[in-house]
């Protein structure tokens, strides 16, 4: 997931200038037409649409994408319904069709009073899917572990980015979280909704905070949990994202320290330092995964990582360090990771196996201004990574040298969007963002910043572990279902307990 300090009203006069330079408005976008959704099985009364949208909103003559919606009709009285509430669960690169389909539930009180409104963003699931042909994590070299030869390296980089080119059809230069919410704005339009109703996870929380800044009279009731960062370089976003890991670790460790049989015993300092020798033992001598694959430090922290977003894992993560360290068998970590390149299930087979990763970074990347091809060189990567390494390991041992290497997953690519970090008090209205203190992907303090930069952002603080709040809480449920149905909303910070 992210992006910088409150300025004076000149600013907000200046990014409106440059939103009126930005080209012409598209034409309101038609009435949609409902029919069977082309992923199976899919609840009770969901119906599926695409709405065609403008490749670049700026100009409409260069022709169209198509973006796949899905919707479950509200289930209360016709006379307190309350329109479309429009559902982002994060990413970037997470098909949000195949998500309501997988888990309505959660959002059952909601759905008695709105139509549940997911979408695929632009380049992502059956919305003109974009992708790399597979060789993102394969053929790159990008990924976790050392960087190796620099100028291999930039070539690797330059190389997938022209394949990603070469398998992703024309949508991938028009990609980004800028276009996404001029796309909102039209399914907005086309729902017949005179403002947009918005709850946003994780990359969703990105997408809402720039659909406020952009329109910020079209904005309705807004809910962001699992704040992003709008001002943040991609340097930064990975030593932050490496810090939340590594606080989300410690938090498990003591917990695991009160259980019975931890693997680690009680002392919680000690606890740290044999998950740093694990992992570090695993990079010298992999253990016999499945199927006779090496199983890595890489691999592990990456599993301890995965379980770390639901607390409801912890147990799980427990089991599977104890029998890594006791039988040196890497089964139970194996199984906290989902197989990479899979689609979810049910999902039609025109969607790549790798659309998810590519959608990721080719979003990360269209809204990042501080990578372009100008400036990637050999030379500037080596030094870039000497200079950052202690500063990251320093954040964490076993997470910071993965997170480093992220920080090189937009070289060989044009400079991104620079819009999310001008946002400044956009004049919205209202609105309730969540954030989670044992959060391991968007640390708390992303959650203040975006308040300040919003300017009418009211916090409520959850003190709680895992990312986002909203499914495990039903304190925070509280507040986001009361100003989301019925207006309510606190005048100031509000605090959830940890441990319902």
């Amino acid at each position: 997931m992210r992006r910088a300090r409150i300025r004076t009203a000149a600013c907000v006069t200046a990014l409106t200038a440059a939103l009126a330079a930005a080209g012409p408005t598209p034409p309101p976008a038609p009435g949609i037409r409902w029919g069977d959704c082309p992923q199976k099985p899919v609840p009770a009364g969901m119906r599926c649409a695409t709405l065609s949208v403008p490749l670049d909103h700026a100009h409409p003559d260069k022709g169209t994408t198509r973006v796949a919606l899905a919707r479950i009709p509200a289930t209360g009285p016709a006379r307190g319904r309350l329109g479309s509430l429009l559902l982002n669960y994060g990413g970037p690169g997470a098909p949000g069709i195949a998500s309501l389909a997988a888990d309505p539930v959660l959002f059952a009180k909601l759905g008695e009073r709105y139509d549940l409104v997911a979408f695929d963003p632009r380049g992502v699931g059956l919305s003109d899917p974009v992708s790399c042909g597979g060789v993102q994590e394969a053929d790159s070299g990008a990924g976790p572990g050392a960087p190796g030869d620099p100028a291999a390296q930039l070539a690797a980089l330059r190389a997938e980015v022209r394949q990603c080119e070469r398998h992703s059809g024309r949508v991938l230069p028009y990609i980004g979280t800028v276009h996404v919410a001029r796309d909102l704005d039209l399914l907005r339009q086309a729902l017949g909704d005179r403002k947009l109703n918005y709850l946003g996870f994780s990359y969703g929380t990105r997408l809402g905070a720039v659909y406020a800044a952009l329109f910020p009279q079209h904005t309705g009731r807004m809910v962001l949990d699992g704040v992003d960062t709008l001002t943040e370089p991609l340097t930064e976003q990975a030593l932050a994202s490496a810090r939340g890991q590594q606080r989300a670790l410690d938090n498990f460790l003591t917990w695991c320290a009160h259980q019975e049989h931890c693997v680690y015993g009680t002392n919680t300092r000690t606890a740290r330092e044999k998950v740093n020798a694990l992992v570090a033992r695993l990079d010298e001598h992999p253990l016999t995964g499945t199927g006779g694959a090496p199983f890595t430090g890489d691999d592990a922290v990456l599993a301890i990582g995965s379980a770390l977003y639901a607390k409801t894992s912890w147990p799980d993560l427990a089991a599977a360090l104890a029998r890594a360290e006791r039988d040196a068998d890497p089964a139970g970590l194996e199984g906290l990771v989902e197989p990479p390149a899979t689609a979810p299930a049910g999902t039609p087979s025109k969607v790549p196996a790798d659309n998810a990763e590519a959608a990721l970074t080719a979003v990360n990347c269209a809204d990042d201004p501080d990578r372009s091809e100008e400036k990637a060189d050999p030379a500037s990567i080596a030094r870039e990574i000497d200079g950052l390494g202690e500063q990251f390991r320093q954040a964490s041992e076993i997470f910071g040298p993965r997170q480093l290497m992220t920080v090189l997953s937009c070289y060989g690519r044009p400079a991104g969007s620079d819009f999310m970090r001008r946002i400044d008090h956009p004049g919205a209205p209202r609105m309730l963002l969540v954030g989670t203190r044992g959060d391991p992907a968007t640390p708390y303090e992303w959650t203040e910043e975006t308040a300040r930069r919003l300017g009418s952002a009211v916090i409520v603080d959850y003190k709680g572990d895992g990312h986002t709040g909203y499914p495990v809480s039903a304190c925070v449920r509280g507040y986001a279902d009361g100003f989301l149905t019925d207006g309510r909303l606190p005048a100031g910070t509000r605090a959830c307990p940890a441990g319902e």
